[in-house]
């Protein structure tokens, strides 16, 4: 797999009904309703991403719990996904898990919170979350500002990387290789959606999931996936036929969670919550886990700009 070290880019899962079903993107992206180009590869800087970061967050012993605004006292109910690993996913139990939904665990558990997860499509993931059916929505979501305008976010917990994905036998073999009349697969309402639409000005194959957008590239019916390279690799066994053949690095507009946006004592709650599991090495611990072979950009850093990442 090529990684290419570009400083910058934008990723985050989204649904929306099979192919060329145009059903409204209830997170309010931006993505293919703006018609403006916004280039996820075209780089951005440390400063941008900056102004959206807390200098620093309350004290958990100061959070007042009664005032958190949650659907139910005493427990978070998070909207996820169930079909994206390594972020968001059901196990073979039954159970939400993945990195976003554990270390979401982890952060109600520094606020003596109980967190439910329920399943839902990213297509309404946003709008659930604005019309307050859900407290936090869980999806490995890019912060755009597109997005901001329907949600708040908590500071930034992840960033990520697109992918190129396309048979092993294909003349693709990055996005350089995305020309008209290639048939490109994307998830409705994604960044990816977006990078296609607007910024390479092409009619990509819209589908609902990241299942069906992979198993159409399976079968030939797409000459390639772009997608978040964290799904991607979700995806992609061997013996598919089928290989990861560019990613690139993503910073620009970092992952966080999803929370109404009046409901600030939620999100100062959620932001000292991860301060505290990047502080006591929960953040390292599953992010080694999730992702074994990932290395954390030196240009980037999770939570408040107070809170310090522990080395070793």
């Amino acid at each position: 797999m090529k990684k290419t070290a570009l400083k910058w880019l934008t990723t985050v899962p989204v649904a929306v009904a099979l192919a060329f079903s145009l059903a409204a993107c209830g997170g309010g992206t931006g993505a293919t309703s703006s018609g403006k180009s916004t280039d996820a590869l075209a780089g951005s800087d440390q400063q941008s991403l900056d102004k959206y970061t807390t200098k620093d967050v309350t004290a958990l012993d100061k959070i007042d719990k009664s005032a958190l605004g949650l659907i139910t006292p005493g427990t978070i109910t998070v909207g996820t996904l169930s079909d994206a690993p390594p972020n968001i996913f059901i196990d073979k139990t039954g159970k939400f898990t993945g990195y976003d939904n554990e270390l979401l665990r982890a952060m109600g558990a520094k606020l003596g919170l109980k967190v439910v997860f329920k399943s839902t499509d990213f297509a309404a993931l946003l709008s659930q979350v604005a019309n307050k059916q859900f407290d936090v929505g869980s999806s490995s979501i890019s912060t755009t500002d597109a997005r901001r305008k329907t949600v708040g976010f908590t500071n930034g917990y992840d960033f990520g990387y697109m992918a190129v994905v396309a048979k092993t036998d294909s003349a693709i073999k990055g996005f350089k290789d995305l020309k008209a009349g290639t048939r490109i697969a994307v998830v409705q309402g994604t960044v990816q959606d977006d990078y296609v639409t607007n910024t390479l000005k092409m009619e990509p194959v819209r589908f609902a999931d990241y299942n069906t957008a992979y198993a159409n590239l399976k079968n030939g019916q797409v000459d390639a996936w772009v997608a978040p390279s964290q799904q991607a690799t979700g995806q992609v066994k061997p013996g598919d036929g089928t290989a990861i053949v560019e990613s690139v690095v993503n910073t620009q507009n970092f992952t966080a969670y999803a929370v109404n946006s009046s409901n600030k004592p939620l999100t100062d709650a959620l932001n000292s919550a991860l301060d505290a599991v990047i502080a006591d090495g929960t953040w390292s611990k599953l992010t080694k886990q999730w992702y074994p072979d990932r290395k954390t950009p030196a240009t980037w850093s999770p939570g408040s700009k107070a809170v310090k990442v522990p080395k070793g």
